[in-house]
């Protein structure tokens, strides 16, 4: 039976960016499912932390997919962005009304964002004029309970879909591991890594690298997504993909001279 709120002719359309047979796309799926109908298109492989990169100079192609002879989308040999696009042009017989990313295995809050192949598909659904969300779990198991993370989900969709979204604005949800204590606004924390790269020599005798690091925050205030979290709350945060500074700009006359 379904519920109120499913729509038959509500075409919702699914990608992630840990790849198309991660548990976290098939747990967003699910949610998808009880408000309309669902096209899965996603990335064949891993493909986190490729931010908004698309492919240009390679083929992109295309397998049927099917789970538990169940789900069935499409797997593409590309990035989350790439997998937008494609749907958006060429492998959707109907538009979606509704893009949803996810759930992503790991935090995609603070400096995380712009990294993050998952919030990616979501700003290009938006580029192309499609409501969006992007979620996820903080944390990276694959294991992990993705329970609070649907209910996030499911709360984000609500509000998409009773109150629209604007021009240029994706939803951006991250929610910890086990079930839902809240759900909060919160604004992007001011954040950055500070990296290191640890220097190793291989069989062959040539160096290489691995990368690691450690979070810090650059700013202060409770309504920060990092803060939020870190309390227990799933968050939502509206984030755009204009990059102007504004206010910067609006301070700036006339030419630059020399």
């Amino acid at each position: 039976m379904r519920n109120s709120e499913y729509d038959e002719n509500r075409m919702i359309l699914v990608c992630n960016d840990d790849g198309i047979f991660s548990p976290g796309i098939r747990a967003l799926a699910e949610v998808a499912k009880e408000f309309g109908q669902i096209t899965i298109i996603a990335p064949d492989r891993q493909q986190s932390a490729v931010g908004h990169s698309i492919t240009v100079s390679d083929p992109l192609r295309v397998t049927p997919f099917q789970i538990n002879s169940k789900m069935e989308g499409q797997a593409v040999n590309g990035t989350p962005a790439d997998c937008i696009k494609l749907g958006h042009d060429k492998l959707m017989k109907r538009k979606p009304d509704l893009v949803l990313s996810g759930i992503n295995h790991g935090s995609n809050a603070g400096i995380n964002i712009i990294y993050s192949g998952t919030v990616s598909a979501a700003t290009e659904a938006t580029i192309l004029g499609y409501p969006a969300i992007a979620v996820s779990c903080t944390e990276f198991s694959e294991s992990a309970d993705l329970i609070g993370a649907q209910d996030a989900t499911r709360r984000a969709i609500r509000y998409a879909l009773r109150n629209g979204l604007p021009a240029g604005i994706t939803l951006n949800v991250n929610a910890p591991a086990g079930p839902l204590k809240g759900m909060k606004w919160a604004r992007q924390a001011n954040s950055r890594y500070v990296e290191e790269f640890e220097g190793r020599i291989d069989p062959h005798n040539k160096p290489y690298f691995w990368i690691t690091g450690r979070l810090e925050i650059l700013d202060e205030g409770e309504d920060l997504d990092l803060n939020v979290l870190k309390k227990g709350y799933a968050t939502i945060t509206p984030i755009q993909y204009d990059l102007t500074a504004h206010e910067f700009y609006r301070n700036q006359a006339g030419d630059l001279e020399d």
